[in-house]
């Protein structure tokens, strides 16, 4: 295995920024998630999981992102960008079967998530500060959907590991440890259950319900307590920090 792609979204919900090589701390990737969005109405984080308010943000390149002013009229709400979480900072997320059945335009019920409680305080993840996935699972979410591929970028990681063996290999790395070139070592934590962000418009990248529809029909896997959910990737944290580059190989512990 090796390390196919390097991504880090410099701000939350925004388009992404592949990069050759980053250092990782337990903060994750250098630059990731740096800053979010803020609704200033509600006080909580701006994010694509609630596509009916917040799908526009993935027609923004996080590193070149606009003035409050710009963005809060682009967006069609008061927001402003911040680079410290407010203490209990929540998002919504849009119940993803829900929008696939009555479209991105609904509204549709949602839960509450408390940003970053997989990570280091301070942080704008929405649960651990990396996500993987392998190009085994893209390869069968592409093959047993109609178009025959889907793209890495959807489902937003921020590494793509190549691997050879087919399926979803990922789902059997959870409470493992993976050694990623000649400093990192990350730790497994659980399955990364897929909200609707997948299906979306990602800049270019025309809208694909598929993107969601085949992992939820041929990948649910269970989560901490919770049921069965559509999961694609891995949620990791940092066990030792380093450089990781392009091309490094990738070892299972």
């Amino acid at each position: 295995m090796h390390v196919e792609t390097l991504r880090r979204y410099p701000v939350k919900s925004m388009l992404g920024e592949e990069v050759a090589e980053s250092e990782v701390s337990e903060r994750g990737l250098a630059g990731d998630r740096a800053r979010a969005v803020l609704d200033v109405a509600t006080g909580k984080i701006a994010s694509a999981k609630n596509p009916r308010l917040w799908r526009a943000l993935l027609t923004i390149e996080g590193g070149r992102a606009p003035g409050d002013a710009e963005l809060s009229e682009l967006l069609g709400r008061e927001v402003r960008l911040i680079d410290v979480p407010p203490e209990g900072a929540e998002l919504e997320r849009s119940v993803p079967e829900r929008v696939l059945a009555e479209g991105i335009e609904a509204e549709v019920p949602h839960t509450m998530t408390t940003i970053g409680t997989g990570s280091p305080e301070g942080t704008f993840f929405d649960f651990a500060p990396l996500h993987l996935i392998t190009t085994s699972t893209l390869d069968r979410i592409g093959a047993l959907g109609p178009r025959g591929r889907v793209e890495a970028l959807r489902y937003r990681p921020n590494l793509v590991i190549a691997t050879k063996p087919e399926g979803f290999v990922e789902n059997d790395w959870v409470g493992r440890e993976l050694r990623v070139g000649d400093d990192v070592v990350l730790h497994v934590i659980v399955a990364s259950p897929r909200c609707a962000v997948p299906t979306l418009a990602h800049g270019a990248l025309e809208r694909d319900t598929d993107a969601l529809r085949t992992v939820a029909r041929h990948n649910r896997v269970r989560v901490f307590d919770l049921e069965a959910q559509a999961c694609a990737g891995v949620y990791a944290r940092v066990v030792r920090p380093g450089l990781i580059r392009k091309g490094d190989p990738v070892r299972l512990t």
